[in-house]
């Protein structure tokens, strides 16, 4: 079991950035009365917060695999909405839901595949699936990170670890919601832009993300060669402008029964 390197403050540098695709989400789910809804990697629940109350949900759980993460959730609870710690890969709900909901966690787990029935068995009839996978695996940010990773020391240290791509192919959500029963299935792939400071900048974009899952395996001071390395690599496929224009590639999908 890997450390719980996630770090709220490193990932809230960048929130508004990040947190257009779950508004662009969210504008794609339908509300209903009543509803009950689950957000898959909740993350530090500000978000979780904004989807229960824009839905007038009856019931909405957040949960997640970080408890650094939910000790700044517990302050967004409220009536009807609370959070709990936990893996998606083991989640197993007691009664099924209106809304399930995932805004940039499922890339993290394997198998998706057998994954897309498990979360459609977890909805009720007329139920909705709402889900955002980033998909910038072709970017210098995650190419300099398998890179740095399979050098020594560090593939030693990692134990041949590199983030793996759980991400299908586009068109490969749209089949499998198909075979699932799902009724018109929006698939969208959009090109995100974001104009940062600086090429520096980037490096602290996946400081607060892609980066923690090396930083948990590996020692401080392992990490600080690590990252050292990964900036080399990284600075120099990035033109040396300001501010800088970078682009993150993110698949939006909805569907309902």
């Amino acid at each position: 079991m890997s450390a719980d390197s996630w770090d709220p403050g490193q990932y809230a540098k960048f929130l508004r950035e990040r947190s257009a695709p779950f508004f662009d989400l969210l504008d794609l789910v339908e509300p209903r009365p009543g509803m009950r809804v689950v957000d898959l990697g909740c993350g530090t629940g500000e978000l979780t917060r904004q989807l229960h109350d824009r839905l007038g949900a009856r019931e909405t759980l957040g949960l997640d695999r970080s408890a650094k993460m939910l000790e700044k959730a517990a302050a967004y609870a409220a009536p009807g909405l609370g959070f709990r710690q936990g893996s998606i890969e083991d989640f197993a709900p007691g009664a099924p839901f209106d809304l399930v909901f995932s805004n940039a966690a499922l890339h993290f787990v394997e198998g998706h595949e057998a994954l897309w029935p498990r979360l459609a068995s977890f909805l009720s009839p007329g139920g909705q699936l709402a889900v955002h996978l980033p998909a910038n695996q072709d970017h210098p940010t995650h190419v300099s990170a398998r890179e740095t990773a399979a050098e020594e020391p560090f593939a030693s240290a990692l134990g041949g670890f590199s983030l793996p791509t759980h991400v299908l192919p586009v068109e490969a959500y749209a089949r499998l919601l198909h075979r699932l029963g799902f009724a018109r299935p929006s698939v969208k792939l959009v090109v995100y832009t974001h104009l940062l400071e600086s090429r520096e900048s980037v490096l602290e974009w996946v400081k607060g993300s892609i980066l923690t899952e090396y930083q948990s395996r590996m020692t401080p001071e392992l990490y600080g060669r690590f990252l050292e390395s990964y900036r080399e690599r990284l600075l120099s496929r990035l033109s040396d402008e300001r501010p800088f224009f970078f682009t993150f590639k993110r698949v939006l999908i909805h569907a309902a029964r």
